[in-house]
């Protein structure tokens, strides 16, 4: 009896199927003998799973082909440009090419070399048909709006990224427990002033107010006068209560810095204090692991050598600071001096969004 119930209910499904693919109705299904019948199944099963296979090929090759053939030769050049130029942080800034899609773009260059032209983006994981479109309208987006119109998204608050271009200079600004370290750059990418300070009551006792606007005020009279003060953002989650203390300690400072920097802003209604992402500055020098980043100190002793060296350095430093810092700057022990490393890193990695 059960086998006879199942066999009717195969009966039933296998004629559907039939039904689906064929649009005819089975007819003498109940005459045919199981053997038969199960043969039937297997046969219908079978067309099922191959009849889209044609169609669903065919629709992805002509997609993939006519891929470049959507885009005029001047939008294709305006694409390209950006997916073999952009860092992966530049990447970030575009809609579509945010998290790990930008991340993607990066290794496949540096695996398998420069797009030749946009059906390679087919190449890339999990780059499918959809997606590539979605990508190339979003950087035809992002590049129609470079005139200035659009916000600087790796700063926070927004921003016209125009007005940043315009920066003569800025002021770069990390701390973190013990240390606050600025670096003044000018829209030359010329180091003017490179300097870091310890602040004594950071980090003791009950996170006092008075105390810490006692150590970070003596800091600002120090700190020299510019178009734009970039403060780096805190990346300690808050998720993790054991780190509280420490990103109270960050949030503290971060908030002192932006009211002693900026006393005029209800009067100008302007900000010329920022944030910039740690990860940003990350990405941009491919020092990220995972989600972590790691010491730029290597990076910046670099940095420092080919100003001493090469013809066109990425950063220009004056003969005192190249004397007092070349071999100040370790890369192990205990006197890293990160803060300084990280507040270069970030004014280098500010200029080079702007412009781009």
């Amino acid at each position: 009896m059960t086998s006879l119930s199942s066999a009717s209910m195969l009966g039933t499904r296998t004629a559907l199927v039939t039904t689906v693919l064929t649009g005819r109705h089975v007819l003498g299904w109940p005459c045919l003998s199981p053997r038969s019948q199960w043969r039937l199944v297997h046969c219908c099963r079978s067309l099922g799973r191959q009849a889209p296979t044609p169609e669903v090929t065919s629709s992805e090759t002509n997609a993939k082909g006519n891929v470049d053939k959507t885009y005029t030769g001047q939008q294709r050049d305006v694409i390209l440009h950006l997916l073999n130029t952009a860092s992966e942080s530049q990447l970030d800034c575009v809609k579509e090419l945010q998290g790990k899609k930008a991340a993607s773009i990066v290794q496949y260059r540096e695996e398998n070399g420069l797009f030749q032209d946009l059906n390679t983006l087919h190449q890339v994981p999990q780059f499918q048909s959809t997606l590539i479109h979605k990508v190339c309208t979003s950087i035809l987006n992002y590049s129609a709006k470079a005139d200035g119109n659009v916000m600087a998204k790796f700063l926070k608050p927004d921003i016209p990224l125009c007005k940043l271009r315009g920066a003569n200079s800025i002021v770069s600004i990390v701390f973190g427990l013990k240390k606050l370290a600025w670096v003044h750059i000018d829209c030359t990418m010329t180091v003017k002033e490179w300097q870091q300070q310890e602040c004594f009551h950071f980090m003791k006792g009950k996170h006092l107010p008075e105390l810490y606007l006692e150590d970070i005020s003596l800091v600002v009279t120090q700190i020299p006068q510019a178009d734009f003060y970039i403060l780096e953002r805190p990346a300690v989650s808050n998720q993790n209560s054991s780190l509280f203390p420490v990103l109270l300690h960050l949030r503290t400072v971060e908030a002192m810095l932006y009211c002693l920097l900026n006393p005029r802003l209800l009067e100008k209604q302007q900000h010329c204090v920022f944030s910039m992402n740690r990860n940003t500055v990350g990405k941009h020098f491919e020092i990220m692991v995972g989600e972590s980043r790691t010491s730029g100190v290597d990076i910046v002793q670099r940095l420092i050598q080919a100003a001493i060296a090469a013809p066109k350095p990425r950063v220009n430093f004056s003969p005192e600071l190249i004397h007092q810092y070349r071999h100040q700057l370790q890369a192990r022990g205990q006197n890293r001096n990160e803060e300084m490393c990280d507040a270069l890193l970030q004014a280098v990695t500010f200029y080079e969004l702007v412009s781009f």
